[in-house]
This record gives structure tokens, C-alpha cells and sequence, in this order.
């Protein structure tokens, strides 16, 4: 791992004042308040100039008013991970860090990132629209039970439900509605889940994630002592390539850059399958994107330092 940005001056690296965005009004907010703050407080210990915003207490006005000459984007969700304030901060002339305004958009839609991704032949789970009048019939013939349902541009799994029967689905999808009017129904793949983080041009050490529930969700994700990562993943060597580099262009196709995670399933047979990306993985103690760094060399104060040093702009 290339850590030479551990022994270089931040100050040299980045002349001027770095300001952290998180919170926000989305779903995501308390975990980005999290985020945030961890990030803003390693980029303090690492002597750069940074100020810590909130954009749910001031918007762009307020962020415009601290006078950043970057922008550390730490607000996960939507306005900040789905390309809107990307395009604010295009429009100010203000660099920023992690992907421009496509790739955050498009990340930030599950289906349309899977349209991408099967125009490019990656594995993706089928999938389909459930809009209007829906037959439910129809879609469990399609996609067989069980089947998983998912608000559209939501993340950190907020209205995700395994499914395995008609009646499930009608619940689920009026409780996914709760976080998006956009639901869909994706195959549901039976295995090993899988996490592949990016930073720059490199791929991070996959992890394998284990839930005794089976369902990694939010609960799982940021508050549950019993959820095990597992680094080394378990994988052998080249199938552990094979993985790192389906995601590097799964993550390439939506034109993502500078840092994100990919997320993955395992088959029984041994098959990977994409589920999402993240554009602006989380940052917070129990976060992936940190632990597959740590594996690799780079502690969480180099990592910050390495993802603003990726800066759209620089």
C-alpha cells in the first residue's frame, strides 16, 4: 500500500481551508453526523485547516460562507450523495472529494445502476419496476420467492425487506414506500455477501460481512456487536482478484472516482453478483470502508488524507 501521503505536510498538500459536509435532512443523517465528525476530527489531528458544516443548519449559503477552497463531502443520502450538491459545488467552482455528478446520480439509483451495469454485461440480480397497479403475481414469477424489495434511492438498507410470500410483498413494498414513491423487487441471491472498497486507482482488501439474522440491515450495519467481518475474507487468492476487479468496473461503468464501496453476493456456485455502490461509503466506527483500509496498511488519519487527496479539481 502506497502511504506516502502519511509523510507529507497536509498543509502543503492542501494550502487552504478543507470544510467536512455532513447531516443533512435525508434517512442518513445520523449516521452522516457520525461520519462526519470522525472525519472532521482525524483532519484536525492531522493539522489541516477544516471546519466542520452541517447542511440541514444553513444549506449552500451557509457552506458558501465558511469560504472552503475544498470540500470534504461526508453527507450521505440524498442532496449529498445522489449528485445534487456535487452540481452546486461544479457551479461555485469549489473541488470536492469522491465522484462528480453523474456517477453520484446514478450510484444513488439502484435500477439505473443496474441498467448500466447490464449494458455492460456485469452481473447484476434481475430486477423489476413496482409501479402503478402492480401484479404481484407477475413479479413473483419473474423473480421467484424469496425475493428482496428496496426503495430505489435510499441507502444503508433504510426499507429493505426479504420477502417469501405474496403477502410479505404487499407489506414490504408499502413499507419501502415509506422511504421512496420509486420500489423495486430484485432476485434474491442466496450466499456470501461481500464488500469491496475503492481508493483511487486501487482495490482494498474485499471483506466478507456475516449477520446471524442473515440480513445485513441497518441495525446490523451501525449498532449490532454480533455482526462479523471477516478480513482476510476467506476467498482464495484469484477469486478474490476476480472480485476486486468486477467491482473496480462496476464502479468504472457509473463513472465513479476518487473513493466508494461496492457490494456484492456470492452464489452457491461460486457465482458474484453486484448489488449497489456507494459514492460516499461511511466513515463511522463500524464502517467497511476503514476496516478494508486498516487490513491494508492504512490507518483511519491516512485514509482521510488519501480521499482528499483524490479531490475533483486538484
Amino acid at each position: 500500500m502506497n502511504d506516502s501521503v502519511t509523510n507529507q505536510d497536509p498543509k502543503r498538500l492542501h494550502p487552504g481551508r478543507v470544510v467536512v459536509v455532513y447531516g443533512g435532512r435525508s434517512a442518513e443523517r445520523e449516521v452522516s453526523l457520525l461520519s462526519g465528525r470522525a472525519i472532521l476530527a482525524s483532519l484536525e489531528r492531522s493539522g489541516v485547516d477544516v471546519r466542520g458544516f452541517d447542511f440541514a443548519g444553513g444549506g449552500l449559503s451557509g457552506l458558501e460562507a465558511l469560504a472552503p477552497e475544498c470540500v470534504f463531502i461526508a453527507m450521505h443520502g440524498r442532496d449529498g450523495e445522489d449528485g445534487s450538491l456535487q452540481g452546486a459545488l461544479e457551479l461555485l467552482d469549489i473541488p470536492y472529494t469522491g465522484s462528480g455528478v453523474l456517477a453520484s446520480a446514478l450510484g444513488m439509483d439502484k435500477e439505473r445502476t443496474k441498467q448500466f451495469w447490464r449494458a455492460h454485461g456485469l452481473p447484476t440480480p434481475e430486477s423489476v419496476m413496482l409501479e402503478g397497479a402492480v401484479d404481484w403475481d407477475a413479479v413473483i414469477e419473474t423473480l421467484e420467492l424469496p425475493l428482496i424489495v428496496k426503495p430505489v434511492h435510499e441507502g444503508s438498507t433504510l426499507g429493505i425487506s426479504i420477502v417469501g410470500t405474496r403477502e410479505e410483498l404487499i407489506a414490504a413494498h408499502a413499507e419501502a414506500s415509506r422511504f421512496d414513491s420509486a420500489i423495486m423487487a430484485e432476485r434474491f441471491v442466496q450466499g456470501e455477501e461481500y464488500t469491496v472498497s475503492l481508493l483511487g486507482d486501487e482495490v482494498l482488501p474485499a471483506i466478507r460481512v456475516e449477520v446471524p439474522s442473515g440480513f445485513y440491515d441497518y441495525q446490523a450495519k451501525y449498532h449490532s456487536d454480533t455482526t462479523r467481518y471477516l478480513l482476510p475474507c476467506g476467498l482464495e487468492a484469484a477469486d478474490e482478484r476476480a472480485l476486486g476487479e468486477l467491482c473496480r468496473r462496476a464502479f468504472e461503468v457509473i463513472g465513479g472516482s476518487g473513493w466508494g464501496r461496492v457490494d456484492v453476493m456470492r452464489d452457491a456456485q461460486g457465482r458474484f453478483w453486484l448489488l449497489e455502490v456507494n459514492t460516499v461509503p461511511g466513515m463511522t466506527d463500524h464502517s467497511l470502508v476503514p476496516q478494508a483500509a486498516a487490513h491494508a496498511g492504512l490507518d483511519f488519519d491516512a485514509l482521510v488524507l488519501r480521499i482528499l487527496d483524490t479531490t475533483t479539481g486538484e
